[in-house]
């Protein structure tokens, strides 16, 4: 009688070993799924980081092109110069503008001069910005009077600017002709994120067609 107590009680209970194993089933069952959830979360964050940066390069050749297409011939309504700093191309382009999409605002009153270049982030950083630096056309020059900084992209090392002259029919590196403008504007922007190199061509007129 006692024999048969005992061998039902054996039946019902779990063994040390069982619950153990158990245990680590349930264990490495939790850490797939963890790792399944963080991987896909990862990779979420990862694509909508890019999707935001290649929105606001697309929202900057947008504003270049609204602003550069409307630009006036003549009175030196755009110019640029190639620089070079530690073997990092730092090409600015400066252009002539009032109120709209060069100055980001509609409220602006009288002319302005919008350069297009890098900046460090703050002092003693190796990290660049690219933005606006702004200021009344009137001001004088290497005077800072009236100067505002619009920051539009980070994570930048380098800017390139190229100009095509179709008188040339070439690409040259500055554009100092102030009775036209280019035809074309080519800008490259150089990444620190790994990425590759951001590119545009934006048409400032319609290319003449050669006669035949």
């Amino acid at each position: 009688m006692f024999i048969e107590m005992d061998k039902r009680a054996r039946r019902r209970g779990f063994t040390l070993l069982e619950i153990t194993l158990s245990v680590a089933i349930l264990a490495m069952m939790t850490l797939a799924i963890y790792r399944f959830v963080a991987t896909n979360l990862t990779v979420m964050r990862v694509s909508s980081e890019q999707n935001m940066t290649e929105a606001r390069y697309a929202g900057l050749m947008n504003l270049l092109s609204a602003q550069w297409q409307n630009l006036p011939t003549g009175q030196g309504m755009l110019s640029g110069e190639p620089f070079k700093f530690n073997d990092r191309p730092r090409d600015e382009i400066v252009w002539v503008c009032g109120s709209g999409p060069g100055l980001l605002t509609r409220y602006a009153g009288g002319e302005f001069t919008v350069n297009m270049r890098l900046k460090r982030v703050n002092e003693g950083s190796d990290q660049m910005e690219l933005g606006f630096l702004r200021r009344p056309r009137e001001t004088a020059e290497g005077s800072s009077e009236g100067e505002t900084w619009i920051p539009l992209l980070d994570k930048v090392q380098g800017l390139r600017i190229t100009y095509f002259d179709v008188r040339l029919n070439a690409w040259i590196e500055r554009w100092t002709d102030t009775s036209t403008l280019p035809r074309l504007v080519k800008v490259i922007i150089e990444r620190t994120d790994g990425s590759k190199n951001w590119e545009t061509v934006i048409a400032l007129g319609r290319t003449p067609i050669p006669q035949q």
